[in-house]
């Protein structure tokens, strides 16, 4: 099983991430964070006869390595009640994909698993409930199976590591996922 996570924060080692590497620690896994990444924002040509103009810019490669990945866990904090914009960003780009000669992509996100994992400080297991149902819509869009999603509270870095909950939940995920190894 090869794991890939896509960090979407914009702050490095906040509770999202920390969340992230409770879930992962000692299970080998491949990390990227988009905030390191100049990831374009979309300019929608879908529509067009010629399909999308070629960008110069990091999406490419990393659309490689969700290919070369079993499961892809999307990691980001809440930002105003949804995703952050690095990822906003990276997943807008999935309509160039769609039409990319190079891949059968959404074929390829099919014999994935999606895993969200978010965090927040304002109710975060309500108030995210929204940015969970958008990753369900999206993974239901391309046909990647959702297998799960984890929700902490927390505001400052290293607040989530005082939810019990969500501790207790990356904990089951990190046994489950060794013993998948």
């Amino acid at each position: 099983m090869k794991i890939l996570v896509l960090q979407g924060s914009s702050r490095e080692n906040g509770n999202t991430e920390q969340l992230s590497q409770l879930v992962l620690q000692g299970i080998p896994h491949t990390q990227i964070h988009l905030r390191e990444k100049n990831i374009r924002a979309i300019h929608d040509q879908r529509h067009d006869p010629e399909g999308f103009t070629a960008v110069d810019d990091d999406y490419d490669a990393i659309v490689e390595a969700v290919l070369e990945h079993d499961v892809i866990v999307f990691a980001t904090p809440i930002y105003w009640y949804g995703m952050s914009g690095f990822m906003k960003d990276f997943v807008d780009r999935w309509s160039q994909s769609l039409r990319d000669k190079r891949y059968s992509f959404k074929q390829a996100l099919a014999q994935k698993q999606a895993f969200v994992i978010t965090t927040g400080g304002d109710d975060p297991r309500v108030k995210g409930l929204p940015l969970i149902q958008q990753f369900q819509y999206i993974f239901g869009f391309v046909g990647m199976p959702f297998a799960g999603y984890i929700i902490g509270e927390g505001n400052k870095p290293g607040d989530v590591l005082q939810d019990k909950r969500a501790v207790a939940e990356a904990s089951i995920w990190n046994e489950q996922w060794s013993a998948k190894r």
